[in-house]
């Protein structure tokens, strides 16, 4: 008598094995697909991040003209000296060809216009500024 018991118990053992077993399976491909799922999710990100970053730098300039220059150069313009737009052919004219004439130019202005030292508006913006009205205007 003691042997049917024996093996039930057996086959019961063998039973939850096989089922914690094939639950494990299931769990190590849950596992791979979530890693999958996630690794995707990061390359993503890291792309556009990347992107966001490039146009956020344009948009950087962009919205730094506006704070600190748009003021007297609406649209480029000049409210002080109508003559010295920002417009490339009367830069040019006035031999600001290059983002680093913009930023000699924000540094040491002419008459009229307001001196942007670098505690003010570091260099790093003011290049984004520069660009941003080479390649606007």
């Amino acid at each position: 008598m003691d042997r049917p018991y024996s093996i039930k118990i057996s086959r019961v053992l063998i039973s939850r094995y096989s089922r914690n077993r094939n639950l494990s399976d299931m769990e190590e491909g849950m596992m791979k697909n979530t890693f999958i799922l996630l690794s995707i999710l990061a390359i993503a990100v890291l792309v556009s991040g990347t992107s966001s970053t490039a146009s956020g730098l344009e948009n950087k300039g962009e919205e730094l003209f506006k704070q600190h220059c748009s003021v007297c150069h609406p649209d480029g313009g000049n409210i002080v000296n109508p003559q010295q737009t920002l417009h490339k052919k009367v830069r040019e004219a006035n031999g600001v060809k290059t983002a680093s004439d913009i930023v000699k130019k924000m540094r040491n202005p002419g008459q009229g216009m307001t001196q942007f030292d670098e505690k003010t508006i570091p260099d790093k913006y003011a290049k984004e500024i520069a660009g941003y009205i080479l390649k606007t205007f």
